[in-house]
């Protein structure tokens, strides 16, 4: 017998595009209605895509009429046009994070691209440009901010019970790690996972911060939707290496930003070559070019091109990235020339 309970429950295995979370845990189902042997689902969701609302009608209606008893399945959408903002506008208080001007999300649709040294540099570039930065370490499950910025203390609480961030070179940086004994995992699931990420965005003191950077996890799962549903982002950028099986995942997270209607700042390709240090040959290790390729597609900007450098990794892993180590070195200078065009773009 067919009942609201197991209407709802299959509607779970529908996935709304460029995300791995379902329609229902998304808030799109309002309505059921059962009529012997007949279905209707009302939704309502906001999106200036209508190739979203398209796919999930199809895709809905096609699971709803594999479900045995079922003979007739109509899904039925409700669309308002989300609100616009200027790029970097902070329009919408209620999503707001107190205190903070500008937040931008660095993320990757896959592991291994150097997402979270690209964050930590970043933010070291920001701050030699004069601004007040903030880094946020977002990836509960493999926090690395604490060995990248060699701060492994706890932090305090002040006398509004807000967390106090640890503060090195210059920045406000918060992470699970700081909150866990040494080499232990974060073992969390879904509702948990929500509730740290609101944490550490809206109760951590994060006065005075022009810009927060936001070190996402890879892909597209709970921590990202929370923050996309839940905070203004003035923006992401997208971190990739040149070879064309990052490149493909990095269209995913292009693509999930898109739909929920939050600007690209750019791409930045990480490890785009290696110059040898004794003779000055360049080689093209993991191919050449992908991340410009892929920003023309895209019509974003590629905001630069940072090569493999050993310095860089010795730099993170002794606690003090090579932004601030070597501001004046060939990486440093990169990533000031990124800080910069961001700085333009966002108008501050």
């Amino acid at each position: 017998m067919l009942t609201t309970d197991s209407i709802r429950q299959q509607l779970t295995t529908v996935k709304y595009p460029g995300f791995s979370r379902d329609i229902v845990s998304f808030g799109l189902v309002k309505d059921i209605r059962i009529t012997g042997t007949e279905v209707v689902v009302q939704m309502s969701m906001s999106t200036a895509d209508a190739t979203v609302p398209k796919m999930i009608k199809a895709n809905a209606e096609a699971a709803l009429a594999a479900m045995p008893g079922v003979t007739s399945a109509s899904v039925r959408i409700d669309i308002t046009a989300p609100q616009q903002q200027p790029m970097g506008a902070q329009s919408m208080p209620q999503t707001a994070v107190p205190g903070v001007k500008h937040i931008i999300a660095v993320a990757s649709g896959k592991g291994g691209v150097g997402k979270s040294t690209v964050a930590a540099n970043l933010a070291c570039a920001l701050a030699a440009t004069g601004a007040s930065v903030g880094l946020c370490d977002c990836d509960l499950y493999g926090p690395s901010v604490g060995i990248m910025f060699g701060a492994n203390e706890r932090p305090f609480a002040d006398e509004d019970n807000r967390i106090i961030p640890i503060e090195r070179y210059g920045l406000k940086l918060m992470s699970m790690g700081f909150l866990l004994e040494d080499d232990a995992p974060a073992i969390l699931r879904g509702p948990m996972v929500t509730k740290y990420t609101q944490q550490f965005l809206r109760q951590v003191n994060w006065d005075g911060t022009d810009f927060l950077i936001l070190d996402l996890p890879p892909g597209t799962g709970d921590i990202q939707l929370t923050i996309v549903q839940t905070v203004a982002l003035a923006g992401a950028i997208i971190v990739t290496t040149p070879q064309e099986v990052a490149l493909l995942d990095a269209r995913k997270a292009v693509t999930m930003f898109q739909k929920v209607n939050v600007p690209v700042l750019g791409i930045i390709e990480n490890m785009a070559y290696f110059q040898c240090p004794s003779d000055g040959v360049r080689y093209d290790i993991f191919g050449s070019g992908g991340g410009e390729r892929e920003a023309a597609r895209q019509k974003i900007p590629l905001l630069g091109q940072i090569p493999i450098d050993i310095p860089t990794r010795e730099s993170g892993d002794r606690g003090k990235p090579i932004t601030a180590a070597e501001p004046d070195g060939v990486i440093g200078q990169a990533f000031v020339e990124i800080a910069k065009q961001l700085r333009q773009t966002l108008g501050h």
